[in-house]
């Protein structure tokens, strides 16, 4: 079989030619060029980023028959060996099914003799954190002093399972994760030296689909060669990836901003018609309201949109900033729940019909969302146009809801018991001031010691039931930090009663004539501790 995969075909051989770990290709030129080697590298990242390759081409740039460098010549005897795989000093321990002490007993053993026909012996060991702990140990002693001719290059994936006695005798290099417009540069730079056909598009694919890892990326690349016989097209390498359009999404978000869920489940029908991979879709579902949002939040920010941008500003001025965040964390939330419904689609429709049930009811009659500044030229529609429930679902939600509660019987400790606000949560509401009311924003003052406990999904949780006890559509909660009026809350007002409770029943145990007569005669007392109040009695 004549033909190489493009993954071993294209692997680099000088740092040169290696893709987004320039940090690492400096630090190593430099210890080249200045004759400042180490004894041991540790290289850690995720897969297909380089660890190993750069692992040869820095052995071979330590052997290479034109002296020791950061550009070996790739043409000499060593150069070729190294490339073809069979230099002699150049070991290469697969950590994976090599993991005893008897295997790393036999390196040692070999490390102590001379490089047959380089300058140094290297130690190639793959995924090093497989070892046991007792070939750990055993290779420690090496490790912290080898002899001069030896170089350690150990590369893992998993550093944590390192013990830090082996990562305190490493040069430790992160290599990162590629990202997809890197993966998409290499993709069409070996493409147009193959002489294949491509489409752009089919290339955003495959570089998405990579994972950051650039041999996954031309490992599907072949895949796709294959798959289009001798050529690449978008169409082909969706069906065989089992992803859409980016623009196939976009219905979905317009049918949940109209509040429209017979076109919500069309659209979604309609995608499931491709059979796709359902998180690949939550993923461009999320990545699609990211766009949105930069649109709303920071416009004129450039980007990669493979989206129409009359469809984005479409989507930018019907939504408002908030309901897009709580859409995207859908999204999010979503994709990771996928594998725990009862099948895919299932998981898929729900992630969609949860954006459609939380989707924001109509606010006070008047009331506008105001266009972030920027915004698009139409600007954000009032809060009464925006998402119009039908009459049916108005009267199911007054029916649902108490009646409202006027800004001026606003009662916070009433409020909190028609609530229903319990452990945690009403533990954070009682020791919280009702400052003022601005429209649906109730403002809550805290100590400053406790604002760190205003964290998700508190608050979120907090907003639906006292929105729910107010009557109100929605009702939003701001904290600020509390001064004179830390006292003024539920719980310190509770604290003062059963502190004034706890000294009344004490001072008339002691105004008692038995409780008297009884220090007096038997020089009884009493015990502070032991008195109880009704209130304070568990």
């Amino acid at each position: 079989m004549s033909y190489q995969v493009l993954a071993r075909k294209w692997r680099p051989r000088r740092f040169t030619e290696l893709v987004g770990q320039e940090h690492v290709v400096r630090a190593l030129s430099n210890a080249l060029d200045g004759g400042r080697m180490h004894h041991a590298y540790l290289f850690t990242g995720t897969r297909g980023v380089g660890k190993t390759t750069i692992a040869r081409i820095f052995a071979k740039s330590l052997n290479c028959e034109r002296g020791a460098s950061a550009d070996p010549c790739g043409e000499c005897a060593v150069c070729t060996a190294v490339d073809a795989g069979r230099f002699v000093d150049l070991l290469e321990i697969d950590a994976a099914s090599n993991t005893g002490v008897d295997d790393v007993r036999e390196v040692i053993e070999n490390a102590q003799y001379a490089p047959t026909r380089g300058r140094y012996k290297v130690y190639l060991v793959d995924e090093v954190h497989m070892l046991s702990k007792n070939a750990f140990n055993a290779l420690l002693k090496t490790l912290e002093e080898p002899p001069q001719h030896v170089v350690f290059l150990l590369a893992t994936t998993d550093p944590q399972k390192l013990p830090v006695t082996v990562l305190s005798r490493c040069l430790k290099f992160n290599l990162k994760r590629l990202l997809p417009a890197q993966i998409e540069a290499q993709m069409r730079h070996i493409l147009d030296a193959e002489a294949v056909t491509c489409e752009p598009e089919a290339l955003v694919e495959l570089a998405r689909a990579a994972d950051g890892s650039l041999r996954d990326g031309l490992s599907l690349l072949d895949q796709a060669i294959a798959y289009g016989d001798g050529a690449v097209r978008a169409g082909e390498v969706r069906a065989m990836l089992g992803t859409i359009a980016r623009a196939e999404v976009v219905g979905l978000i317009a049918a949940i901003a109209a509040g429209d869920g017979a076109a919500l489940m069309a659209e979604a029908e309609r995608i499931e018609a491709f059979a796709p991979d359902f998180g690949a879709v939550l993923d461009d579902l999320a990545a699609l309201l990211h766009r949105v949002q930069l649109r709303q939040l920071v416009p004129g920010l450039g980007g990669e949109d493979t989206v129409a941008d009359a469809a984005l500003d479409s989507l930018a001025a019907r939504l408002a900033p908030e309901d897009v965040q709580l859409c995207y964390q859908l999204a999010v939330s979503g994709r990771r729940d996928l594998p725990l419904a009862p099948d895919e689609i299932t998981g898929f429709e729900m992630a969609l019909l949860r954006m459609l049930a939380f989707r924001p009811l109509p606010e006070a009659v008047g009331t506008t969302a105001a266009a972030p500044s920027g915004a698009t030229s139409g600007g954000a529609k009032p809060a009464t146009e925006r998402m119009k429930p039908s009459v049916p679902e108005v009267a199911a939600v007054a029916a649902q809801n108490p009646p409202a509660i006027s800004s001026e019987p606003l009662d916070w400790e009433a409020l909190i018991e028609r609530a229903g606000l319990r452990g945690a949560l009403g533990q954070l509401a009682r020791h919280a001031v009702l400052r003022s009311r601005e429209g649906d924003v109730l403002v809550l003052a805290l100590p400053k010691q406790d604002l760190q406990l205003v964290v998700e999904p508190f608050t979120s949780q907090l907003e639906e039931k006292l929105s729910a006890a107010m009557g109100a559509a929605r009702v939003r909660v701001r904290f600020v930090a509390a001064d004179a009026d830390a006292g003024a809350s539920p719980a310190a007002r509770a604290e003062r009663a059963r502190s004034e409770g706890q000294t009344a029943a004490a001072a008339a145990i002691d105004d008692d004539p038995l409780v008297q007569a009884l220090k007096r005669d038997f020089g009884a007392r009493v015990l502070p501790q032991s008195i109880r109040t009704p209130e304070s009695s568990p």
